[in-house]
């Protein structure tokens, strides 16, 4: 019982890894809707490995860094993938100009930032009750939400057509992952109604744009997520 209690939370960690891995493999075959799927399925299990440790008290080093590193494919190969493949079809032309590679190498930078970011957050003892810069969950809702509806709904073509705006897009994902700006956490230091207006501007406004755009709302919220933060940075500590 005791080994079972000590790695309960280990073991879903792990199963969010697997879910990120087959979500990558669908995602490079061209089955995004299986993606999103696995997406999914690592974002509830990522929330609940913290959950049961802290439940059953398992808390440990060997899950910290497990959590990091099962993250970093499902969070961070995940939406550089994704980028990579909204930028393939440019090939290696912008805006008339030849480079010597494929831009939609360059998606990768966010694969890159969500690990310099994940190895912040770590040894970063300051982000207990908010985010110092936009998480990695949060940013592949972001960067695949927005991939999900280009290709499912036929929406944001004027953005994923454009060549400029997707390279823009990818450098301002992978700044905002590592950038000092704080970012709405959903603990709560304390109860009071004054201290959490951030965290009810955030659910009320998600909410709300879910149930106007549906599917295409997804990347919306994220977008909306880090316009609430900036607003509220001084509230957030």
């Amino acid at each position: 019982m005791n080994f079972i209690k000590n790695n309960l939370a280990n073991a879903i960690t792990l199963g969010n890894l697997f879910s990120g891995c087959v979500g990558a493999v669908h995602l490079i075959s061209g089955d995004y809707q299986t993606t999103a799927v696995c997406i999914i399925i690592s974002l509830i299990l990522d929330f609940f490995d913290g959950f049961v440790a802290r439940a059953l008290k398992s808390n440990s080093n060997l899950g910290v860094q497990l959590d990091s590193l099962a993250d970093m494919v499902s969070f961070g190969v995940v939406p550089g993938l994704a980028m990579f493949k909204m930028l393939e079809p440019f090939g290696s032309e912008i805006s008339g100009f030849h480079l010597p590679f494929a831009i939609s190498y360059i998606g990768f930078l966010i694969t890159l930032f969500s690990c310099l970011r994940l190895a912040i957050f770590n040894l970063d003892e300051e982000q207990k009750y908010y985010f110092k810069g936009l998480n990695t969950p949060s940013n592949t809702i972001l960067i695949f939400g927005l991939y999900y509806a280009f290709r499912h709904e036929e929406i944001f073509v004027n953005i994923v057509n454009n060549s400029i705006l997707m390279l823009i897009l990818t450098v301002l994902s992978s700044w905002l992952l590592i950038s000092p700006i704080k970012m709405i956490a959903m603990k709560f230091k304390s109860m009071k109604l004054q201290d959490n207006y951030p965290k009810l501007a955030l659910l009320i406004g998600a909410v709300a744009i879910l149930a106007i755009f549906k599917t295409v709302g997804i990347p919306v919220v994220i977008i909306y997520y880090i316009f609430i933060s900036i607003i509220f940075q001084k509230q957030l500590k």
